[in-house]
């Protein structure tokens, strides 16, 4: 009987203890800093075991307006100034994905050179190992749009080798990596050659009505992120002019096109989208100075701001930016113009309007085109003195042609007395 008794209760503290076993192993699985869980639908994201989706911005500046604004996440290119970014992040309760820089083939990275690539896989584990454990990280993107223009396939089998290492080291944190897409075939490159890979993610623009088609090409079938989205690009997607400079939509298009795209490709919940990171917060030369600029130099914010409150948080601003309508040049509306030279002065006017019908004032430059790389991806171009003939400070102005044959932009501001403004510009060219 004491025999039976003993056994009993070896048998009963055997199964508790199986029992405690399997209760803490579902904790640890499901309590990690961020997971990816499958759905009876697709897939979600989680944070210490609660669903997380997220509503993000690229950018390293105005953190506190976009928590005010309903955001919860930044994204980061690579960890320049990382430190103080995931520690702002972490004061105001916002998360960031880090990304891990990639070098590529398109800059002149060689694949082949054996001491290159081993000198970025350890940059990359030191990076790993010095932010796995900070409380902001969401997760890790091992490079942006690596298969731009590559041509060498050891790239993607690299970039496996570096999702292997990340793993390795932090097994808290999925891993992604952004591509630019234009068709399915690099999404069938990424699933072939990169298989530990967690997350797909992707920049798109104007062609994210055809981010579904070029997933199903590819034969991806696992979660994603739209780890950029935005205005469209000055890359030919919004127009060029006869002499190839591309026609900057004003601050109002703008709002327009990623409302639409927003409510229809990540407002919407796909099942298996777990979030999205709008182009750019902050200000930022690519191109122009305002081409994805949500604020401009002196942090006012343009009406892309208060869009993404109201999509992240349904809730409106207090007080919205003016709306530029339309840019007139001589009279004529239209998406570029070229004139021979003259000393002649011309005219340029805006039409403009104001929610709550607040008073603006305007300011009026004229720029070179941006011709090279430092120019149209660096430093924001300087603006030609001399040129605005009356005061700027006028929806309507007076200026004269440059001496010099070529390409260059008339920029037009608008603003209100609440820090907002509204931009447009025309893409001109003079000729002798």
């Amino acid at each position: 009987m004491r025999a039976l008794l003993l056994y009993l209760i070896g048998v009963v503290l055997f199964c508790s203890c199986q029992e405690s076993q399997t209760q803490q192993a579902q904790g640890t699985a499901t309590t990690k800093a961020t997971a990816v869980r499958a759905t009876s639908t697709g897939y979600e994201l989680l944070r210490y075991g609660k669903p997380y989706f997220i509503e993000g911005a690229g950018g390293v500046r105005y953190f506190d307006r976009l928590k005010e604004c309903g955001g919860n996440s930044i994204r980061v290119w690579d960890d320049n100034d990382a430190d103080r970014i995931l520690n702002e992040a972490q004061k105001l309760g916002l998360t960031v994905m880090l990304g891990l820089w990639v070098e590529r083939e398109t800059e002149g990275f060689d694949y082949n050179n054996y001491e290159a690539v081993a000198q970025q896989y350890e940059r990359i584990r030191k990076i790993v190992t010095k932010y796995r454990n900070h409380p902001a990280l969401l997760m890790w993107c091992a490079g942006n749009e690596l298969g731009l223009h590559a041509t060498n396939l050891k790239a993607y089998d690299e970039l496996n080798r570096i999702i292997k290492l990340v793993h390795s080291l932090d097994q808290n944190h999925p891993v992604t990596t952004a591509l630019s897409l234009d068709s399915g075939r690099e999404v069938w490159l990424l699933r072939e050659r990169c298989p530990d890979l967690d997350i797909l993610s992707v920049n798109v623009y104007v062609d994210i009505d055809k981010l579904p088609k070029m997933m199903q090409e590819g034969g991806w079938t696992g979660p994603y992120i739209f780890s950029e989205y935005g205005s469209k690009g000055f890359w030919g997607e919004s127009g060029m002019s006869p002499w190839v400079t591309p026609i900057e939509p004003t601050s109002q298009q703008k709002y327009e096109f990623v409302k639409q795209a927003y409510r229809q490709h990540i407002g919407s919940r796909p099942p298996k989208c777990l979030g999205s990171y709008l182009f750019y917060w902050g200000n930022k030369q690519e191109e122009t100075s305002t081409w994805f600029s949500t604020f401009d130099e002196q942090g006012r914010e343009t009406s892309m701001v208060g869009l993404m409150q109201e999509l992240w948080s349904g809730k409106t601003t207090g007080n919205q930016a003016p709306i530029i309508k339309t840019l007139r040049v001589k009279g004529k509306v239209a998406d570029y113009q070229e004139f021979k030279a003259t000393d002649v002065p011309l005219s340029a006017t805006i039409m403009t309007s104001d929610p709550e019908g607040d008073s603006l004032t305007y300011h009026w430059e004229i720029k070179p085109q941006a011709q090279v790389k430092a120019d149209f991806m660096g430093t924001a171009m300087p603006a030609l003195s001399g040129l605005i003939r009356t005061n700027t400070n006028q929806p309507t102005i007076s200026f004269i042609l440059p001496r010099k044959p070529g390409p260059y932009r008339l920029f037009a501001f608008a603003y209100d007395n609440h820090r907002h403004v509204a931009t447009a510009n025309l893409t001109f060219r003079v000729v002798e």
